[in-house]
């Protein structure tokens, strides 16, 4: 097979989604729909809890970076995929694509640490409410939230510099609908041991222990309400824990599936179907799952339609 290095490679094509052609339109509809939705609803969130000042705590602290890094995370792959939706021929330059594969790690794994400091918060609120505000300082929070942006950063970055070493053959189809890593690295005509090694390693880091994290904060947090003698106490927190852990177990459930779980070659329609439940359906989720169910948000919220129309008239 005849070899060309990946500093050559112009383009790559992608196959998109398994949609009929007759189809097109309608899902094209259901999608945009769905991104708009996404990138409203979560700004919608960043809006209320800048302007409200009973929003000003770290549970929605946290819950504003994770509203933008859904934003993000669904920015990096939807615009693309509608637009290819639309056009016969999918290609994606070279450098586009790794940009769109660097993004996409950097805020998948964003994600995953601000789910990890959320379900940290809530262990605090619950297990130990009589000291929450002094664990739980402004300090403690900004730093969670920068360690995550960096950490973030590098796993990205690692994965990117090691695929850049990487030369590339002539067949440049890309059986997806994004520039996912490890389609790119069945591209490669080189070895990509390395690469594969470092996705596990990495991926036990960015994935596993945050997920550990998650289940053993919630683990004590269980064990807690069951000591409390009020049913209602008892039920309010199951109903925050359970709409968390519903989301926790979308997302973490299609990642690791995809990534750690073996798969045969003739999976790819599996593949894609589950990389659209955590790259459109999840983002769009989290705004009605985390603050459109809570009490305060709808609060901040009637507050901020009151204010519009006062203006309005």
């Amino acid at each position: 097979m005849r070899r060309e290095n990946q500093s050559h490679m112009s383009e790559f094509l992608l196959l998109g989604l398994p949609i009929q052609p007759e189809h097109q339109g309608v899902f094209f509809a259901l999608f945009l729909g769905m991104y708009l939705t996404t990138v409203l609803g979560n700004l919608l969130i960043i809006l209320l809890i800048r302007l409200d000042p009973h929003l000003q705590t770290p549970m929605y602290f946290f819950l504003s970076h994770l509203a933008l890094s859904d934003v993000s995370f669904s920015t990096v792959t939807v615009p693309k995929m509608l637009i290819d939706m639309q056009t016969e021929y999918k290609s994606i330059p070279y450098a586009g694509c790794i940009a769109q594969m660097y993004f996409f790690i950097f805020f998948t794994d964003l994600d995953n640490f601000l789910l990890t400091s959320m379900a940290y918060d809530r262990y605090v609120a619950i297990c130990h409410p009589l000291h929450y505000t002094t664990i739980m300082r402004g300090g403690l929070c900004t730093l969670l939230v920068t360690v995550s942006w960096i950490l973030s950063c590098v796993s990205a970055l690692c994965h990117t510099l090691l695929l850049a070493q990487l030369s590339f053959c002539a067949e440049s189809t890309i059986p997806h609908f994004f520039c996912d890593l490890s389609a790119l690295l069945k591209l490669s005509c080189s070895d990509t041991s390395l690469n594969e090694l470092v996705i596990f390693t990495v991926g036990l880091a960015v994935i596993i222990l945050p997920l550990m994290c998650i289940l053993v904060s919630y683990g004590l947090i269980g064990t807690t309400i069951l000591k409390v003698p009020s049913t209602k106490g008892i039920f309010k927190t199951l109903s925050t824990c359970g709409s968390h852990l519903s989301v926790v177990s979308l997302y973490y459930g299609t990642i690791i599936g995809l990534y750690f779980v073996p798969s045969s070659g003739t999976s790819h329609d599996k593949d894609i179907i589950a990389s659209v439940i955590y790259t459109v359906v999840t983002p769009l989720l989290n705004p009605f799952i985390y603050s459109l169910r809570n009490r305060d948000m709808k609060g901040a919220l009637e507050k901020l339609f009151h204010k519009a129309a006062v203006l309005s008239q």
